[in-house]
């Protein structure tokens, strides 16, 4: 099934950012899986989250570059700790693990191929 980005509807930005500065786990959980259902996408960047802001009429869209997915599932990881999510967590540090070898292949790769 393809990727659909999570939309939040809010009445301002700063609803959206208090929703950031509170940790709302929504948020960790629409980056999480989208990273997981873009695992094998050959797309450069993918679209996680629109943020749609009433008062000002206006989208804001919050996309992600694949060679952050690994940095970025560490960051919201923390996230499933607090919610005591385990299944999920040892699901995001697998793929956490193996989305620094397969980044590290890909540089070796690089490499021996310049030669």
């Amino acid at each position: 099934m393809k990727w659909k980005a999570v939309e939040f509807i809010v009445e301002s930005t700063e609803e959206f950012e208090g929703m950031v500065v509170d940790h709302d786990f929504r948020i960790a959980h629409a980056i999480v899986e989208g990273i997981f259902a873009n695992l094998k996408t050959k797309k450069k960047n993918v679209h996680l989250i629109s943020v749609i802001v009433e008062e000002e009429n206006s989208v804001f869209d919050i996309t992600i570059d694949r060679k952050h997915f690994a940095e970025t599932l560490e960051e919201n990881l923390a996230h499933y700790v607090r919610e005591e999510r385990y299944e999920d967590c040892q699901r995001i540090a697998d793929t956490i693990s193996e989305l620094k070898k397969t980044n590290i292949s890909d540089i070796l790769n690089q490499i021996s191929s310049k030669k």
